[in-house]
């Protein structure tokens, strides 16, 4: 009795009733998580971490209130409570004993259960993409569309071992504050400095070993005249050897040879300005150091910049969240069939409504009703009147794949996110072969196209002109420019038509 007596005090009494119903509402919720078929990430979210979170702070609070009532009694000389005594010579107290224990064992391999779940459920993609709806509803829906759509956020983000699941976690709570109180960026900025190296991650599945050797890729695009005329170019993409088993002796993947070292300096945040490359061959030791004659680095800002050493990420930035720019989004669905090609000026009516900025999706999704609308009425009323129901079909369309790649609320589409790859719409493979980049003798990275890829085959549909393997083409823009891409790089056109 004068055990029990201890536990009679509010601090205790609240304890009990936050452990009891925090039980019993975990044991509801988790039976209506299985027999409900219905993926639901809050739910989630209470069984695992609300309600466990809320059990806990009242078992801390059950013993917390009888120490401060057992201490607070002796400190005025009463007796009449104190710690409960066990004495093993009773068999009442050894029956105690026994259901504390049992009690115990079940709570503690319950809250093994219990954490072991918390932590799938942390690492699962649904709750990396669904919990923080409005803010991570970019990354989520273009994750879902990318080719990584099976591999789990984590595997990239986190990788394995303790230490970086540690470090990913004390991240994750200034994400919970800032998502809280309203303090994150708007786009999110890209986690460029906090990644782990790429040998920890994207090489576990990607052997560099076994890279494959020179690959054949065929694009097409649609101009913005009235035939919507479709532009066709065949290259072979030199990203590795001749034959595959002459390993990374050449290529594009040559950049990651394991007997070169190539690093680099880079005085903005987002890696997009190249200043400094330094290559070294680890064989013979040669070193070559290339700066950029038109962004020269003075030796203070060079000895306090990182120096990194270039590994796939470098060019592969976007490999799992890429936005596709709205001519990239339109050709695709032209090319699919979703969008008619042959709608007389389908293509330009798309882009004269997707080159505005918006603020919110249903703003956009509006506007490009009203000006795709307003654009067929106006300039092509014909057109309009006999194919009314097609524009609208194509419309609907258009709005769709806007919505996949463009999120006016967190300010994100491929103009905030620059995809590396390539060199149109962003600088990617120019931020050192430039030209622009020399040694001190002279030899410069070069800008040579038929490095990374020659054209095999390019023009119009019905008169596309080709070429051989051995027999290279040279590029031919689908707009008469006077030659303009020799001397200018892609994006000074390419990336300020679409902002």
């Amino acid at each position: 009795m004068k055990a029990l007596k201890s536990f009679y005090n509010w601090l205790s009494i609240t304890g009990i009733i936050m452990v009891v119903n925090s039980l019993i509402l975990i044991l509801i919720l988790f039976i209506f998580s299985v027999i409900s078929k219905q993926s639901n990430t809050y739910l989630g979210l209470y069984i695992y971490i609300i309600l466990p979170a809320f059990l806990v702070l009242g078992l801390i609070l059950i013993p917390l209130g009888i120490l401060l009532r057992i201490q607070k009694k002796e400190a005025v000389g009463d007796e009449s409570i104190g710690w409960p005594v066990f004495d093993m010579n009773l068999r009442k107290h050894r029956a105690s004993l026994l259901k504390i224990s049992i009690i115990t064992f079940i709570f503690l391999v319950a809250s093994a259960m219990g954490s072991y779940s918390a932590y799938q459920y942390t690492e699962s993609i649904e709750f990396c993409g669904t919990l923080c709806h409005q803010v991570m509803e970019p990354e989520y829906a273009t994750y879902l569309n990318s080719a990584h759509a099976r591999v789990t956020c984590v595997e990239c983000h986190v990788g394995e071992g303790a230490g970086w699941y540690v470090k990913s976690k004390l991240s994750g709570l200034y994400q919970v504050y800032s998502v809280l109180f309203h303090k994150y960026e708007r786009p999110i900025a890209t986690p460029v400095h906090s990644l782990r190296p790429a040998r920890e991650t994207c090489e576990r599945c990607h052997w560099p070993q076994k890279f494959y050797a020179r690959k054949l890729i065929s694009q097409r695009s649609y101009l913005t005249d009235s035939i919507n005329t479709e532009w066709n170019v065949s290259l072979l993409l030199k990203i590795g050897p001749e034959h595959s088993a002459m390993g990374l002796t050449e290529g594009i993947h040559w950049h990651i040879n394991k007997d070169f070292r190539i690093e680099y300096v880079s005085n903005s945040v987002d890696r997009e300005s190249i200043p400094w490359v330094r290559l070294t061959n680890l064989k013979t030791g040669e070193v070559k150091t290339f700066m950029d004659e038109e962004n020269l680095l003075d030796k203070k800002a060079l000895d306090t910049l990182e120096k990194r050493s270039m590994d796939c990420m470098d060019c592969h930035n976007r490999p799992s969240h890429n936005y596709k720019s709205a001519p990239n989004y339109i050709d695709n669905a032209m090319i699919s069939g979703q969008i008619p090609k042959d709608l007389p000026f389908i293509k330009k009516a798309a882009m004269e409504a997707l080159k505005l900025s918006y603020t919110n999706s249903d703003t956009a999704l509006s506007s490009i009703n009203s000006t795709i609308n307003t654009y067929y009425s106006t300039d092509h009323r014909a057109v309009y009147a006999s194919n009314t129901i097609r524009v609208r079909k194509a419309i609907k369309i258009i709005q769709g794949e806007y919505q996949k790649n463009a999120f006016p609320y967190m300010r994100a589409d491929a103009t905030r996110y620059l995809d590396h790859i390539g060199h149109l719409e962003s600088d990617g493979c120019f931020r050192c072969h430039s030209d622009r980049h020399k040694t001190a003798q002279g030899e410069t990275i070069s800008r040579n196209c038929d490095m990374c890829h020659t054209i095999i085959a390019q023009g119009p549909t019905g008169d596309i002109k080709t070429g051989t393997i051995n027999e290279v083409l040279e590029f031919v823009h689908p707009t008469d420019i006077k030659g303009k891409w020799k001397d200018y790089f892609c994006t000074e056109c390419h990336r300020v038509l679409y902002e």
